[in-house]
């Protein structure tokens, strides 16, 4: 018993030792690795000391130390993402404009998608919706300035103008045969965030063209006007985004518990959750939103996050994929950086940057033919009737209803679009279990 012991002593001794010194040895790798962190970053320090000394020197044209330096930073975060970005003093200048200034403007919200400067979504009703700008276009030329490595805070500032000045956009369309010139002209951009329609007696359909700040009172209206509804269609559709807390409010009003959107980055302080809470509450009515190819940033968090919770079955195509945060941070009294600081995550935990959310019923849009019924036409109905064609075979022109109701929408507006049609359809099946 005591050499059995001495023997557990003695190998206790040498598994003590065998710790201190692997803890001595990790310890040891890790200063080393620090050391190699620090002397790396002073050796790239002074790799670009060095080169801006020899442009300073040695380059063909004059050029001083802060415009290699401003150059060298527009580039160093360009590269970064497409989002993020070094201002200089007019470029800081114009974001002031365009958060509290009055400016004219084309009406698009625009991206990078494969390093081509792509439209996003035109805003319902702008000039660029106007002109025909849809989205997916992929923008060549502004007036003449081609795009290529162009920023998109470049490329904005550009569109942005005097109201009731020109600009032409040369763009790239899927399915036309050669590039697309289209004049705009530039005006002050006021939209309206929230329309609302019924489909037959007892659907309600919402479209939402941005998330401004009227957003979730807009929504709460429309449902308030129409008691009676049994299933809702949000139509999201080029929609390109806007502000988190009404995209979090929208979710809010259909989901009452459980996460809705978090933000995660290198900062702690920058990592959030936003929850759902249960006042005021819409757990029971069938709902189904549209998307498309132009729905992006808020847009993706809603459609998402009720995915996530199963309170909404998405219909449509792929959503654009914005998923990202960004802060300006001053630098200078005249100078700022745009920095990506932090990335949005649904519920599920999955990521909506450059993913973007895929619809749970996938359709393309398109126009739905009809198959033309044969003439079923009552005796005393039959004089007007043919009165009715044969004003057509002369080629006179129908009236139009002047009484029309733009607060419905009709058979015939539906099969106009497939994906609308798809909704209506699913929300119906939806309704009937719903009973």
């Amino acid at each position: 018993m005591i050499i059995k012991n001495k023997k557990a002593i003695f190998l206790g001794f040498i598994s003590s030792v065998a710790a201190a010194v692997i803890l001595s040895t990790s310890l040891q790798a890790d200063n080393i690795d620090k050391h190699s962190d620090q002397t790396s970053k002073l050796e790239a320090y002074l790799k670009f000391s060095k080169i801006v000394k020899l442009i300073e020197e040695q380059y063909v044209d004059d050029i001083n130390a802060s415009d290699i330096i401003d150059n060298a930073l527009k580039g160093m975060l360009s590269n970064l993402d497409a989002h993020s970005s070094f201002m200089d003093a007019k470029e800081t200048k114009e974001l002031q404009v365009q958060t509290h200034g009055e400016f004219g403007g084309l009406g698009i919200t625009v991206g990078m998608k494969d390093g081509a400067l792509t439209v996003i979504a035109p805003l319902e009703g702008t000039p660029a919706d106007k002109a025909g700008i849809k989205a997916g276009d992929i923008i060549l030329k502004i007036n003449e300035l081609a795009t290529m490595g162009m920023t998109i805070d470049k490329a904005v500032s550009i569109m942005r103008g005097k109201p009731k000045t020109a600009i032409e956009l040369t763009v790239v369309r899927k399915g036309a045969m050669k590039p697309l010139k289209i004049e705009i002209i530039r005006d002050i951009i006021e939209i309206q965030s929230v329309y609302s329609k019924t489909i037959g007696d007892d659907i309600l359909y919402m479209r939402v063209t941005s998330f401004d700040q009227k957003v979730v009172q807009g929504l709460k209206e429309g449902i308030s006007k129409n008691p009676n509804r049994k299933g809702i269609v949000l139509d999201l559709r080029n929609n390109p985004g806007g502000l988190l807390n009404q995209a979090i409010g929208v979710v809010d009003m259909f989901v009452s518990e459980g996460a809705i959107v978090s933000q995660k980055g290198k900062i702690a302080e920058e990592n959030l959750v936003y929850n759902a809470s249960t006042a005021d509450t819409d757990l029971k009515t069938p709902l189904v939103i549209l998307v498309n190819g132009g729905s992006a940033s808020a847009s993706e968090i809603v459609s998402g996050a009720l995915q996530d919770h199963n309170r909404a079955v998405v219909i449509g195509n792929k959503t654009f994929g914005k998923g990202s945060v960004q802060v300006v941070m001053p630098i200078s009294q005249t100078e700022a950086l745009r920095l990506t600081i932090a990335r949005y995550y649904l519920p599920s935990g999955r990521t909506i940057q450059a993913v973007g959310v895929t619809p749970d019923v996938e359709v393309s849009f398109g126009e739905i033919k009809k198959a033309e019924e044969g003439i079923s036409i009552k005796e005393k109905d039959l004089q007007k009737h043919l009165e009715s064609e044969l004003e057509k075979v002369d080629g006179k022109k129908e009236k139009e209803d002047e009484n029309e109701d733009k607060t419905v929408i009709t058979e015939e507006q539906i099969y106009k679009d497939s994906q609308l049609k798809s909704a209506v359809d699913i929300l119906k099946a939806l309704m009937i279990t719903n009973k």
